[in-house]
């Protein structure tokens, strides 16, 4: 699976949860607030299931969770 293939997995998740964000530009979604613990449990639950990942503690950080190009890259990491 490429990159691109994940990133546009992931948007569409995330468009799922916050219609009205545009996740290309946003850069702060869990600093911002856009994202809140509820929207970050669910997203990990969907991603594990999405992709057969695990992630773990080492991987929930703000910094892995604050866009979409950084959500893409862990994923990609996991793979």
């Amino acid at each position: 699976m490429t990159y691109d293939e994940i990133r546009d997995i992931i948007l569409e998740i995330l468009q799922d949860m916050h219609e009205d964000v545009d996740f290309e530009k946003e850069e702060a979604l869990v600093d911002g607030k856009i994202l809140d613990s509820f929207d970050l449990v669910s997203l990990v639950n969907e991603l594990g299931e999405e992709f057969n990942v695990e992630i773990t503690a080492k991987e929930f950080i703000t910094e892995n969770f604050n866009s979409l190009d950084r959500l893409a890259r862990m994923v990609e990491g996991l793979l």
